[in-house]
């Protein structure tokens, strides 16, 4: 049953529209005017508002304008004997879901308000789908209950209202992708593609031929055409990351699509209207690169209509238990077992400081259960940096003394210390230096050349 007002200075009407709508069990009142219409929806608001457009006191456009400042889910149908394309254009601009004309069939009526109706059970289910989310801590796969959660949360649910872009910030594994995925999931494109890419992971070549698409004999090796990820994701959504690592140029060509929503296939001489939300995420200071003349200032404000920036883990500690037994259910049901976490184990990982964040501690969960032989993790199972970690200590290496430090000769120390450490826990071998360090293999051989210990890992390979 829904709640009905019908507006109309005509009482054939009012009572037609009555007699066939509380026969299909709805509530319903009614009102001669605009303003009566107004007065009896602010007294008591409805679920559908059948209003006449042309009424004396008040017309059903501007009663329609003034529910609307209060009223954003309302569905609203306006009749008319007087057809006016004006008339529908503002109807439909303010949020109407039809526009009929006088005299109208009574089954074509009521199968509209039956898709109205369906619509605002829609809604009233979808906010409490996203409010029990939020109560239990998660939006889609991102988990946790922190302050700073809930706010990230918030924001999530807001934006996924609008189809403006979003640009998520955040350093490496505080999960921006899956930021990106629950707007989508929660927006109205939620129905249409989520396409993404990583921009770091291309060339600017191969790049505007997987955005933008291909034609056939357009270069050596284009044997068909290739629709692009921008076309892929027409009416969804488009994910964007690491687009800090985009070229100068590929940055115009985005910035054009951005502004015109139209893409130019390599090789094509037409354009291709595209209509894909974009979603962008970084982990570098793209404001601080616009300065420095790395990344274009005008694409930097176009992709940042609405910033988000993710705390990383260490900022929301209070979320390390619940991302454990997360991370410990999802790799415990993949073994078929069930396992836990000892009290100690706990502790340690709740102190560590998780410089690869999320992604680290999901990575050694698994590596822990998949070690596990006991019902509980045990600290055994841990890596050694995290059993060993002192915060004290590590707190106190940046206690500066009286008389100051050399700041460059300090950091170069510090830098061949951590290289030789990291060779000496991998038994020499650079890709597992590397790997450990979280770098190119190529950045780690420049370090060893720098700090002249090449041979360094040669020896430790053949002790």
């Amino acid at each position: 049953m829904a709640k009905i007002l019908i507006v109309d200075d005509e009482q054939s009407y009012r009572q037609l529209l009555t007699h066939v709508f509380e026969l299909d069990g709805h509530s319903v009142r009614t009102a001669r005017n605009g303003r009566e219409g107004l007065e009896a929806f602010e007294a008591e608001p409805a679920d559908v508002v059948i209003s006449d457009v042309k009424m004396p006191d008040m017309t059903g456009i501007e009663m329609l304008r003034a529910i609307r400042e209060t009223q954003l889910d309302l569905g609203l149908i306006l009749m008319t004997a007087f057809s006016s394309v004006e008339n529908a254009r503002e109807a439909f601009k303010l949020g109407a879901e039809d526009f009929i004309e006088k005299p109208f069939d009574v089954e074509e009526l009521k199968l509209i308000v039956r898709k109205v109706i369906e619509k605002q059970q829609l809604i009233v289910e979808n906010r409490a789908f996203k409010r029990a989310q939020r109560e239990r801590g998660s939006v889609g796969n991102i988990v946790g209950s922190s302050a700073k959660m809930q706010a990230i949360f918030q924001m999530i649910e807001t934006v996924a209202e609008v189809p403006s872009t979003v640009l998520i910030f955040g350093e490496s594994g505080t999960g921006k992708e899956l930021v990106a995925r629950a707007i989508h999931d929660l927006s109205p494109r939620a129905e249409k593609p989520f396409v993404s890419i990583n921009c770091g992971a291309f060339t600017e070549t191969l790049l505007e031929s997987e955005l933008f698409g291909y034609v056939k004999g357009s270069f050596t090796g284009a044997n068909t055409n290739r629709k692009g990820l921008f076309e892929a994701a027409n009416n969804g959504t488009i994910f964007l990351d690491e687009i800090g690592e985009m070229s100068l140029a590929m940055q115009v060509k985005l910035l054009r699509v951005l502004q015109e929503k139209r893409v130019r296939p390599v090789g094509a001489h037409e354009e291709i209207a595209v209509n894909a939300r974009v979603i962008g995420a970084t982990n570098r200071d793209l404001r601080k690169m616009s300065d420095e003349g790395t990344f274009r200032e005008d694409l930097f404000y176009r992709i940042s209509v609405i910033p988000i920036e993710l705390p990383p883990l260490r900022e929301r500690r209070d979320d390390i238990p619940m991302l454990v037994d997360h991370f410990v259910a999802k790799f415990a049901e993949m073994t078929g077992r069930t396992i836990g976490v000892s009290p100690n184990t706990l502790e340690m990982l709740e102190n560590y400081a998780w410089h690869g964040n999320v992604r680290e501690l999901e990575h050694t969960i698994e590596r822990a259960v998949a070690l596990e032989r006991t019902d509980a993790i045990q600290p055994e199972r841990l890596p050694t940096h995290i059993t060993n970690y002192n915060p004290d200590r590590i707190r106190s290496e940046f206690e500066l003394p009286d008389d100051g430090i050399d700041l460059s000769a300090h950091l170069d120390n510090l830098e061949k210390t951590y290289v030789v450490e990291a060779l000496k826990q991998c038994g020499g071998s650079q890709t597992k230096a590397a790997d450990l360090l979280k770098m190119p293999v190529r950045s780690l051989r420049h370090l060893l050349d720098k700090h002249n210990i090449r041979e360094l890992s040669a020896q430790m390979r053949s002790s």
